[in-house]
């Protein structure tokens, strides 16, 4: 039984690409605009350009479960793409991509290779993978709007 996922997810800012940059690079604020997101907790600083960062986030997912994983920053091209490895319930890859559009927009593209590890989420997945799915999508969605409510207020409240 495969238990991996390969999901990408897209969201379509009315944003240039540095703030946006800087609301993914500021981690520790997500709580304040990705309601999923219950608890960030740094544990490495990493360098200046990020690399190394690493962070324990709690996620309430859109399902009535929560998933902690730990995430390490381990490529950044500033302002353009961001790669972290997770570990915890989900293991795997994420890749953030920034793409400026036209007339200072930003399109955000999320790349997340995951495996489930959790015993009970392991049990049910070939029942519940669409649903799983769609938890992940559903999470997404509330991150990609509170991201689009933040910049459109022009707070922030991140750093590059």
């Amino acid at each position: 039984m495969a238990y991996e996922f390969d999901l990408t997810t897209e969201w379509d800012l009315s944003a240039p690409v540095s703030p946006v940059w800087a609301a993914l690079r500021a981690v520790e604020a997500w709580p304040a605009w990705w309601r999923s997101v219950r608890k960030v907790e740094p544990l490495v600083a990493g360098s200046e350009s990020g690399i190394g960062a690493v962070h324990r986030l709690t996620w309430q997912t859109a399902l009535p479960y929560r998933l902690v994983l730990t995430t390490e920053v381990t490529a950044v091209q500033p302002e353009r793409r961001i790669e972290v490895r997770a570990r915890g319930d989900i293991e795997g890859t994420g890749v953030w991509t920034l793409l400026p559009r036209e007339r200072d927009g930003c399109r955000v593209r999320y790349l997340w290779r995951v495996r489930v590890t959790k015993p009970w989420m392991r049990a049910v997945l070939p029942v519940l993978k669409p649903a799983f799915a769609w938890n992940h999508r559903e999470v997404m969605r509330i991150g990609g709007a509170g991201m689009a409510r933040l910049l459109a207020n022009g707070n922030s409240n991140a750093r590059g």
